[in-house]
């Protein structure tokens, strides 16, 4: 028995010492970040903005890679097929992280709970509802919108970054909530697809993150009609929130989160969830989030990130069964 707690003890000491050295080389080699979106979005933004500082902070490259479709399965099942040693992460927003999972369970080739740990909370990102100005279409405000869309049955078209995205899911609930129909024409691209698509007039609505509509408001090729936030934003000052026009609880803030493979040792995440927090805190990542209206919000440690993924998950779960949204 003493020799049996003595191997057990030299066992558990070895484990520790190999995690400990580790961290203490992590990163030996370039890191691979993946994003399950085309370039040009929020997510994707975030990713090169961090990726840039944890370079400089741990004197690796840290290299963005877009690897779009199926909903973010496929960027997430790669970033799980990586070996867990830290040098595969993935930064994934509310709709691939927390939604996904939950509408697509049977999709997955991969139990996601088990397999993928949240190494870092990273920002949260205020949304808008918009339309298009293009093709002649002009409204000014939401009632405006739902005016037109209940005048209109069936030619009100929106778009979202997927089926089951949020975006999608806060288009649907609206529209319930305000007694119209509308079409849903999602794209594959992301927020930089939904933008195309509004732009170009495919569609005349959407609820989109502000950092990814903002250059498109200010060119007046977006309207902005109501903003998701608790006070009317700054730079929107005459736009009002949707609570203040009766739809209090509709929309979502969407988070970033940065992600890696479930077994990547804890030493390296939590060295990675220490470089992550110091990078945000950088004067370029601030100045760069203050001009995107982005809110760096870092989990307080990678145990508290995985607290937080795990609560998201389950609000989540709720939100999609009250609902009740048609996944087509």
């Amino acid at each position: 028995m003493k020799f049996a707690r003595t191997l057990l003890c030299g066992l558990v000491g070895a484990v520790l010492a190999t995690g400990a050295a580790l961290a203490d080389t992590y990163p030996s080699k370039p890191v691979k970040i993946l994003v399950p979106y085309a370039p040009g979005g929020a997510t994707d933004i975030v990713a090169r903005l961090l990726a840039d500082r944890l370079r400089e902070k741990l004197g690796q490259a840290f290299v963005v890679e877009n690897k779009q479709g199926a909903f973010g399965i496929l960027a997430i099942e790669e970033m799980v097929r990586a070996k867990p040693d830290g040098y595969t992460l993935m930064v994934g927003n509310v709709s691939t992280n927390a939604i996904t999972p939950i509408i697509y369970a049977g999709k997955f080739k991969i139990d996601y709970q088990k397999d993928v740990v949240a190494v870092a909370r990273l920002a949260v990102i205020p949304a808008v509802v918009v339309a298009t100005t293009a093709n002649g279409f002009k409204v000014d405000t939401l009632a405006e919108l739902v005016a037109y869309a209940k005048q209109n049955p069936g030619k009100l078209r929106y778009t979202s970054a997927g089926v089951g995205s949020y975006p999608h899911f806060d288009m649907a609930v609206f529209a319930k909530k305000a007694g119209f129909d509308a079409v849903h024409v999602p794209t594959k691209a992301g927020a930089s697809g939904m933008i195309n698509d509004l732009i170009t007039g495919d569609v005349q609505a959407a609820f989109i993150n502000v950092a990814s509509s903002m250059a498109m408001v200010k060119s007046g090729d977006l309207k902005p009609l109501a903003v998701i936030t608790d006070t009317r934003m700054k730079e929107y000052p005459d736009v009002p929130t949707l609570k203040e026009l009766g739809y209090a609880g509709i929309g979502t803030f969407n988070w970033q989160g940065l992600f890696a493979p479930a077994g990547t040792p804890k030493p390296v995440l939590d060295a990675l969830h220490k470089a992550v927090v110091e990078a945000l805190a950088s004067p370029e990542i601030v100045a760069a989030f203050q001009k995107q209206v982005i809110a760096a919000e870092p989990s307080a440690s990678q145990e508290d990130a995985q607290a937080w993924l795990s609560a998201e998950i389950e609000k989540w779960r709720k939100t999609v069964a009250d609902a009740n949204v048609s996944l087509e």
